[in-house]
């Protein structure tokens, strides 16, 4: 197929638009491959559909490689399934609800596990239908309270969501490995670099939960890693806990004066003047600081909640959201403190805190805070701190959490060594549902022996239209994309160089033979600079790039590597299958 620039619909811009934020935003739009309908809203133009078509290819064919089966389910979904699982409210704000006119109530599909455990149940009601996987590449939404960084985070998107439907928890198992091997293999042939990290299953319930992140500087998502192998996004990461402390001989709680300090630093100032130790300094891990967030529950109540962690540590609402979910966590403010008259700002101690407290705000301590630790923390007295107040004798909490932000050197959960912290993009997102949803919408079957048997449900999710923008985040440079063969929208860029008839006709004659010999051309035959027709080249990014230029009247045209920038002279009587033999690799 032979691309006409001079009759595509495309327009690219030198200049970068004024709302992009990362290098992926700023070049989909500036290639012409996406275009801005509304925020978070986009778009595809010819050539960035080209690119999301290859890459749904790709998808299907590892899919279809391990027996799934494509269905597709309408994107407008009514009420009731998702209220039989709870996820109506659960979803809360994120979820586009609408009704019809007769005021039925109805969503545009988030996700569809729903739809298809109600797919299967309608259809099969024995065990020899399974094990069965299903999978559809569909568009989702979601109200993205910020939708930000072009179509890596929108409210309207692309994606595959595959399930597995088993009669027994072996069965999930090699479901799930198989939709492993099948992500490995899509991700391999994108052209990402990606790690796969543990991760926590949110909303979606389930156990066993693994993600697929691209590897990006540019990333919303962090992850860790040790030297030995452990990695896992920092939601799911577990604080090694620390050995109790007996309890026996240690000094008695005293509280002192501690005038102006209402921050951890001032705090740690004034205790090394005032209160100084033979054996070390005082430091922010030995203060106990006692955060206060508000939860809003998808039904739209609101409950406060205490977090008491080591003073040197900030809670990471990312881990705490991930703790939380489905409730969002908003600011304590003023408002709320007037409110709650026994907590003294700046000086909260975990008396007033929990269940035994007087403020009755539930309070959840960080891991490390074991018994037997010892705490400078707040008096709840304006000016006033405690001093040796000990976990597990002078005070208890109604649980732990894991909210405190994880720093690098942090030892792994598992022993292996110290962790590194790096950033990526989620392209996948697997997990083993269980029972969850068949349980909820009556997902059973009759086994071997006649019994019924709830079905277990495993669920596999590919962010499609974000996989072109991770790609073009990972693969660019100062002058455009550059991108990896199977996923480009032609296989050579042939720029015609020169305005004579022997240039332009002989560019013609190598587009034709590219064209019979099953390559995909794009043939910029635009009455434009050639200065022009070269920076659009590379900033649309096509991997090869064949320059039918003054080198006719010799014989040849120069061949150039959008990756690397070589560039090669290739006699006009071999080019065609010079490129046809670096297209086919």
């Amino acid at each position: 197929m032979i691309t006409r620039l001079s009759t595509l619909f495309l327009r690219t811009l030198r200049e970068d638009p004024a709302d992009a934020e990362v290098p992926s935003h700023r070049l989909l739009v500036r290639a012409g491959y996406i275009r801005r309908a509304a925020p978070g809203i986009y778009t595809w133009l010819p050539l960035g559909y080209r690119v999301l078509r290859n890459v749904e290819r790709i998808v299907r064919e590892e899919m279809d490689a391990i027996g799934a089966q494509e269905v597709h389910f309408p994107a407008l979904l009514p009420r009731e399934p998702y209220e039989a699982t709870g996820r109506w409210t659960e979803y809360g704000d994120n979820l586009f609800r609408l009704q019809d006119r007769k005021q039925g109530d109805y969503l545009l599909g988030p996700t569809h596990e729903e739809m298809f455990t109600l797919l299967v149940k309608d259809m099969y009601s024995s065990y020899k239908g399974l094990p069965l996987s299903l999978y559809q590449i569909q568009t989702k939404y979601r109200d993205e309270a910020r939708p930000r960084a072009g179509i890596l985070r929108g409210r309207e998107f692309v994606m595959k969501d595959s399930y597995s439907f088993d009669l027994d928890d072996a069965g999930l198992a090699a479901s799930y490995q198989r939709h492993r091997d099948a992500y490995i293999r899509i991700f391999d042939r994108l052209g990402l670099r990606y790690v796969i990290v543990a991760a926590m299953s949110g909303a979606m319930g389930g156990s066993a939960s693994e993600e697929f992140l691209a590897d990006c500087v540019n990333g919303e998502d962090t992850y860790v890693r040790s030297p030995a192998g452990y990695a896992a996004n920092v939601e799911a990461v577990t604080t090694p806990v620390p050995a109790a402390i007996p309890l026996t001989d240690q000094p008695a709680a005293h509280v002192e004066d501690t005038p102006d300090t209402p921050t951890i630093d001032t705090l740690v100032a004034h205790s090394n003047a005032a209160h100084p130790r033979a054996d070390r300094p005082w430091t922010g891990a030995d203060t106990l600081k006692n955060v206060l967030v508000m939860l809003r529950n998808p039904d739209g109540s609101r409950e406060p909640l205490a977090i008491g962690l080591p003073g040197d540590r900030e809670v990471d609402l990312k881990r705490l959201e991930a703790q939380v979910a489905p409730a969002e966590v908003e600011p304590f403010d003023e408002v709320e403190f007037a409110k709650h008259p026994s907590l003294v700002k700046g000086y909260i101690g975990p008396g007033v805190l929990g269940s035994t407290g007087t403020s009755g705000i539930r309070y959840l301590l960080d891991p490390r805070v074991v018994p037997g630790t010892a705490w400078i923390t707040g008096a709840n007295e304006p000016g006033r701190h405690v001093y040796d107040l000990v976990a597990g004798r002078d005070f208890t909490a109604d649980g732990t959490v894991e909210a405190a932000e994880v720093r690098e050197g942090d030892q792994s959960p598992d022993g292996s060594g110290p962790l590194t912290l790096a950033r990526g993009i989620e392209m996948g997102h697997i997990f083993q549902l269980g029972r969850k949803y068949a349980q909820a919408l009556g997902l059973q079957v009759l086994d071997e022996n006649g019994k019924l048997v709830t079905v277990t449900m495993g669920s596999y999710g590919i962010g499609v239209s974000r996989a072109v923008a991770a790609i073009a985040e990972s693969s660019y440079d100062d002058k455009g994309l550059i991108w990896p063969r199977e996923v480009a929208p032609a296989d050579v860029h042939v720029v015609i160089a020169g305005k004579s008839a022997e240039i332009v006709d002989t560019a013609e004659l190598i587009a034709a033979g590219l064209d019979a010999a099953g390559i995909t051309v794009m043939l910029d035959d635009r009455n434009a600079s050639v200065g022009v027709k070269f920076a659009d080249a590379e900033l649309i990014g096509v991997p090869t790039i064949c320059v039918v230029g003054r080198g006719v009247a010799n014989g040849v045209v120069e061949v150039r590597d959008r990756a690397s920038g070589d560039k090669t002279e290739v006699p006009l009587v071999e080019v065609v299958e010079q490129l046809r033999a670096r297209v086919r690799g």
